[in-house]
């Protein structure tokens, strides 16, 4: 995929207000802990996450996006009449129909003409929302369009813990330790197609984008709901982490390889790399894999843990506000999520 008139022109953010450490989890799960005689602190050791960020509860997901759409409108001045489409694309929804996009699209007034719709697809479903909008651009059919997404864990995080205490056992504790990662938090992403003179004069362009599957390992995470008694549901989430890492890693490095091969570039050429935040040991073993040096790297899975599809952009976002995207800067976003799906993006800051 290749793009000549499409630019990434806001990321905007909203972070979740509660702050969770990761000592205030293994806490809950001292019961667990002592039956297992896993020593207090593994759960940052493993993962590298101190701390990550919750909702309050009864946070409706799409007051998260509508703020953080509303930010982007404002910092950009766009008007609303000129987005030809939002697109939803949290793992986490307000319902299962209609499309949590009609009433984030509702709020901010958009025209009847506006294509309003939901994506889902695992972690990589920001990604997803951004090449389908750009090639509507590119394709002439709009000018501008917003990506938004929510996404909260409190709520399968507590699920997990209650499950664990109720189910002891070392199998258990492996699979439900990812969900224990995750964060919570909302972003809006708006792209356009350059002609537009906007307040924040933020025109980050989008030259291709690289994608490859493995659909085979559907099942090595997976988040749904599950029979546990007669006309009763439950939901869950459970990871098997070894195989996961291992064959996303290998993925990783196809698709690195095809996304190198399609832009004319080498690793060298690659300035600076936002990766989806899962920890620090996919952390490692993706950028040894792919021969990126850590410095090129802006991580925020320390404090604010997995947030599913709002982690690549939230951390773009915070590290554009730093200073470490700097303009000229030749930028790549590498996202991986069940599936398995790879998506990596070109960008030039």
């Amino acid at each position: 995929m290749k793009y000549s008139r499409v630019f990434i022109n806001s990321l905007a953010y909203e972070l979740a207000p509660t702050v969770i450490s990761s000592n205030e989890l293994e806490s809950r799960l001292a019961p667990l802990y002592k039956k297992l005689h896993i020593p207090m602190g593994q759960l940052a050791a493993l993962t590298g996450i101190q701390e990550r960020r919750w909702w309050p509860e009864n946070h409706r997901l799409s007051d998260g996006a509508i703020q953080a759409a509303k930010k982007s409108m404002a910092e950009t001045g766009i008007d609303i009449d000129d987005i030809g489409a939002v697109v939803y694309t949290g793992v986490c929804r307000d319902q299962h129909e209609p499309a949590t996009a009609c009433r984030i699209a509702s709020v901010l007034g958009v025209n009847s003409s506006t294509a309003i719709y939901d994506i889902s697809n695992a972690c990589l479903g920001v990604l997803s929302g951004i090449l389908d909008i750009a090639n509507r651009i590119e394709l002439g059919q709009i000018k501008a369009g917003l990506v938004v997404s929510c996404e909260s864990a409190r709520h399968i995080v507590n699920l997990t813990i209650d499950n664990m205490l109720q189910n002891p056992t070392i199998q258990n504790f492996a699979q439900s330790l990812a969900t224990l990662t995750g964060g919570s938090g909302a972003t809006a992403v708006l792209l356009t197609d350059g002609s537009f003179q906007l307040n924040n004069n933020c025109q980050h362009q989008l030259l291709g984008a690289s994608h490859l599957s493995a659909p085979e390992y559907y099942d090595l995470c997976q988040w749904g709901v599950r029979k546990v008694g007669v006309k009763l549901q439950q939901e869950f989430m459970r990871t098997n982490a070894v195989p996961l890492l291992r064959e996303g890693v290998k993925l990783a490095y196809e698709t690195w390889q095809h996304f190198l091969q399609k832009r004319g570039w080498l690793v060298e050429d690659v300035d600076k790399v936002i990766c989806h935040q899962v920890g620090s040991s996919n952390q490692k073993q993706v950028l040894s894999a792919l021969q990126i040096p850590e410095s090129k790297e802006f991580p925020t899975f320390a404090y604010l843990g997995n947030m599913g599809t709002v982690s690549l952009p939230i951390t773009a976002a915070i590290a554009n506000e730093q200073g470490f995207l700097k303009k000229g800067d030749n930028v790549s976003f590498l996202g991986i999520g069940s599936g398995l799906n790879c998506m990596m993006l070109g960008l030039k800051w």
